[in-house]
């Protein structure tokens, strides 16, 4: 299986109870960020992630094409404008669009210009046939440890973002993996050092809580396994990350947010302390 495969095959039927059914050769594109380019499970090969964990498991029982297209660092607007052209290109039968939280941690937020953009890339996939697969994203501030002045904005960014996807899901019919509704998804096993991406066991239950999800729609493999092939990174490892990337991270993150999280706190109070009109 590569990694990218141009063949195409034409009488594909687009109805979407009938996608996955009976299906032997299976295209899967990954678009999005540094989760779905599989940044927290790293292999000799390079980064792995719950996608190609996934399209290996489909692999197995079906033929298959995968093509990750995220990267880490993409933007919603990124995923639009670099990612979806070569995504459509390859004419998915399954595309997962799992992307926004860069968004969410800058302060360029510009909800309705994501919304937007969240919205063509997944009208564009589902009009051409693929079956879009989405989240609804936990509250990453608990997994981060933001300090209270960023994790109440972040955390109403993250609820706006949420309520975009839902409109991709109503709108397009996308499957939706709602890890909000998922208590386990704050387990510290399931992250790794930076507890900015998933862990190896982190990623390996998301391919799983997707594969159930594709499985529903009449494709037939056996899901991926939950077990670990590599070893957890050592304290000394887990140190070096720590020091090395996330506290820089999350310096560049608070010096880009605090000055507008102020601002919407000053806001706040303002309006709590206006006088109420008669």
């Amino acid at each position: 299986m590569s990694d990218f495969e141009t063949q195409q095959h034409d009488g594909e039927t687009s109805e979407p109870e009938l996608r996955l059914a009976m299906r032997d050769y299976v295209r899967f594109v990954a678009l999005g960020d540094s989760a779905s380019c599989g940044v927290g499970d790293p292999t000799p090969g390079g980064w792995r992630g719950w996608a190609r964990i996934l399209a290996d498991a489909i692999a197995a029982d079906h033929h298959v094409s995968f093509c990750k297209l995220a990267v880490p660092g993409a933007t919603v607007a990124d995923v639009r404008h670099r990612q979806l052209p070569e995504a459509l290109d390859h004419r998915p039968v399954i595309a997962s669009l799992v992307v926004g939280l860069n968004d969410v941690m800058r302060s360029r937020w510009d909800p309705e210009q994501i919304r937007q953009d969240l919205l063509h890339c997944a009208g564009e996939l589902a009009r051409q046939g693929a079956l879009v697969v989405t989240v609804r994203f936990h509250d990453h501030t608990r997994v981060l440890g933001l300090p209270a002045l960023l994790a109440g904005p972040v955390r109403r960014r993250i609820q706006i973002l949420n309520g975009i996807y839902d409109e991709v899901h109503e709108r397009y019919g996308a499957l939706r993996l709602d890890l909000s509704a998922d208590p386990a998804i704050y387990s510290r096993d399931l992250w790794a050092a930076d507890r900015l991406h998933p862990s190896e066991l982190g990623h390996r239950r998301l391919a799983r809580l997707v594969g159930l999800l594709i499985a529903d729609e009449g494709l037939e493999f056996e899901l991926p396994s939950l077990t670990c092939t590599s070893e957890r990174p050592r304290l000394r490892e887990t140190t070096i990350t720590l020091v090395a990337d996330v506290a820089p991270w999350v310096g560049r993150r608070v010096r880009d947010l605090a000055p507008w999280a102020a601002r919407q706190a000053l806001s706040r109070a303002r309006r709590a302390l206006r006088p109420a009109v008669a």
